[in-house]
C-alpha cells in the first residue's frame, strides 16, 4: 500500500481569495449538483402527496413526507460506498466525475419515467450518485490543505457558499416549473443543471493537479469475486424485505434510520480495530464520535425544511407577495441566501481568528443549540390561524438556521478531513454523512408526529431537546479536544 505524499500539501501556484485554485473547481461542481439535488428534493413530497388531478401521486401526506426524509437518509447512507470505491478502485477525482454522470441519470429517469416507477429508479440513481459525489468532493477539497493550515474552515465556508448558491437557485427554477408546466419539467430541469456542473469539472479538471488520483488502500484482485457476491447478498435482502412487507413506504425512514445507526457502529468498530490506524489517528477517530452524534441531532431538526417545514410553507404560510403567490417551495431558498449572504463574513472571521477561534466541539455546541432556538422560535407562530404566517417572519426564523448551520456543517467537513485516517480517508467523511444520513431520515419520522393543531407541543419539544444535547457537547469539549490529537 502506498501513498501520495503531496495529497497532503498544499498545491503550488495560482491561489483563489488566498485558497488553492482547485477550491474554484469543486466549489463548481457541488453548486450544480445542489442545484439539481435540492430543485427535485424541493418538490418531491408535493409530487408523492398532491392528488392525481394537482399532477402528484396521490399518497397519503404522511407517506409522502416520510419517503423524503428517507430518501435523504439513503443519499448519505450510499456515501459509504462512494468513499470505499474512491478509496480502493478508482481514487476520488474520478468518483466525483461519476457520480456526477450517475446523479444527472436519475434526474433524467424522474423527469422521463411516469408514477413510482420514475421515483424508485430516478431516486435510487440519484441517491447512489450524490452518495459518490458528495463524500469524496469534500475530501478532495481537504487534501488541498496540510493538517496544520488555519484556511481550511475558510476554504470550506467559501465550498458552503457554492452549496447554498445550488440549493437557493434550484427550488426557485424548478418550482416555478413545476407550478406553470408540471413536475416532470421541475426534474428535468435538475437534470440540466446536473449537466452544466459535469461539463464545468472536465473543463477545470486541471486545477486539481495530482490530488484525488491516487488509490490510497487497492482493493487486490482476489477480493473482487466476494465483493461482488456481498454486493449481490445485500440486493437480494433488499428485493425480498420489500417483496414481504418488511419493509413498505410508511415505515422506509425508520427502517433507514435503524439501517445507517447500525453502519456506522460497524464502521467506527472497523477504523478503531484497523491494523492500517496509527495510535494517533485511533484518538482522533474517538474525539469525532461525541461530534458525530451532534452532528444527527442538529440534522434531525435542520432537514426538516424538506419533511414538516414543507407542509408548513404549503399550508400555513401566506406566499403573497406585492399581489402574487409565490411557490410553496421556495421555503426551501430562504435559508441559502442567508448562506450566501453571511458565508463570506464566517469565512472571514474564521481565517483572521486562526488558531484564537473557538475548538471545533464550542462551535458543533453552538450550532446544535442555535438550532434549537430556532425551532422555538415557531412556537409563537403557532398563534397565527390558517395559513397566514407571514412569510417574512419565516425569513427571520431561517436566518438563525443559516447561522447555526455555518457554526457547524463547514466546520464538520473541515474537521472530519483533518480526523480521518489517512487509509480511510474518503470513507470517514462518507462516516461523516452518515451522521447527516440518520439525521435527515429521522426528519421523515419526526414529521408523522407533526400537525397544524399541535404546533406548540412539536416545536417546543424537540427545540427543548436539541438545547440540552448542545449544552452536554458544550460540557465534553475539552475532553474532545484532548483526543484530537492536535487538530483545532
Amino acid at each position: 500500500m502506498s501513498h501520495d505524499v503531496v495529497s497532503d500539501r498544499p498545491i503550488a501556484g495560482r491561489t483563489l481569495f488566498g485558497h488553492p485554485i482547485g477550491l474554484a473547481n469543486l466549489f463548481g461542481v457541488e453548486l450544480w449538483e445542489r442545484f439539481s439535488f435540492y430543485g427535485m428534493v424541493s418538490i418531491l413530497g408535493y409530487y408523492l402527496y398532491y392528488s392525481v388531478t394537482d399532477g402528484g401521486l396521490g399518497l397519503s401526506q404522511s407517506t409522502g413526507v416520510g419517503i423524503v426524509g428517507a430518501y435523504g437518509g439513503l443519499v448519505y447512507l450510499s456515501t459509504v460506498l462512494g468513499g470505499w470505491i474512491a478509496d480502493r478502485l478508482l481514487g476520488m477525482e474520478r468518483t466525483v466525475f461519476y457520480g456526477g454522470v450517475v446523479v444527472m441519470a436519475g434526474h433524467i429517469a424522474l423527469a422521463a419515467l411516469p408514477g413510482l416507477a420514475g421515483v424508485g429508479v430516478g431516486l435510487a440513481l440519484v441517491a447512489l450518485g450524490s452518495g459518490a459525489l458528495k463524500a469524496n468532493a469534500s475530501s478532495l477539497l481537504g487534501t488541498l490543505y496540510p493538517k496544520d493550515d488555519a484556511r481550511i474552515d475558510g476554504g470550506f465556508t467559501l465550498f458552503y457558499l457554492g452549496i447554498n448558491i445550488g440549493a437557493f437557485t434550484g427550488p426557485l427554477l424548478t418550482g416555478l416549473l413545476q407550478t406553470h408546466l408540471g413536475f416532470h419539467y421541475g426534474f428535468g430541469a435538475a437534470a440540466v443543471g446536473m449537466a452544466l456542473g459535469l461539463m464545468q469539472y472536465v473543463i477545470f479538471r486541471g486545477n486539481l493537479g495530482t490530488h484525488g488520483r491516487e488509490v490510497p488502500n487497492p482493493l487486490p484482485r482476489t477480493a473482487i469475486a466476494p465483493m461482488i457476491a456481498a454486493v449481490l447478498v445485500v440486493v437480494l435482502v433488499a428485493v425480498i424485505a420489500w417483496v414481504t412487507e418488511l419493509v413498505t413506504l410508511d415505515n422506509l425512514p425508520d427502517v433507514t434510520t435503524g439501517v445507517i445507526a447500525v453502519a456506522a457502529v460497524v464502521y467506527f468498530t472497523i477504523m478503531l480495530t484497523s491494523a492500517k490506524v496509527e495510535p494517533t489517528e485511533r484518538s482522533r477517530v474517538r474525539a469525532f464520535i461525541p461530534l458525530f452524534l451532534a452532528n444527527a441531532v442538529f440534522w434531525s431538526l435542520f432537514q426538516q425544511i424538506f419533511t414538516v417545514l414543507s407542509v408548513y410553507s404549503d399550508e400555513r404560510i401566506d406566499w403573497n407577495v406585492f399581489g402574487w403567490t409565490a411557490p410553496s417551495n421556495w421555503i426551501s431558498s430562504i435559508e441559502p441566501v442567508w448562506i450566501i449572504a453571511l458565508s463570506p463574513l464566517f469565512a472571514l472571521m474564521w481565517t483572521r481568528l486562526g488558531n484564537r477561534a473557538p475548538s471545533t466541539p464550542r462551535k458543533f455546541a453552538l450550532g446544535v443549540i442555535g438550532m434549537g432556538v430556532a425551532f422555538l422560535l415557531f412556537v409563537p407562530l403557532a398563534g397565527f390561524d390558517g395559513k397566514t404566517v407571514p412569510v417574512l417572519l419565516v425569513v427571520v426564523v431561517m436566518a438563525l438556521f443559516a447561522v447555526s448551520e455555518l457554526l457547524l456543517s463547514p466546520i464538520g467537513l473541515a474537521v472530519t478531513t483533518q480526523l480521518a485516517p489517512v487509509a480511510f480517508r474518503a470513507q470517514m467523511m462518507a462516516l461523516y454523512f452518515f451522521s447527516v444520513g440518520i439525521g435527515t431520515s429521522m426528519a421523515g419520522t419526526l414529521a408523522r408526529f407533526y400537525d397544524p393543531d399541535n404546533e406548540v407541543a412539536y416545536f417546543g419539544i424537540t427545540g427543548l431537546v436539541a438545547i440540552a444535547v448542545g449544552a452536554i457537547v458544550a460540557g465534553l469539549a475539552p475532553w474532545v479536544s484532548r483526543y484530537m490529537a492536535g487538530v483545532h
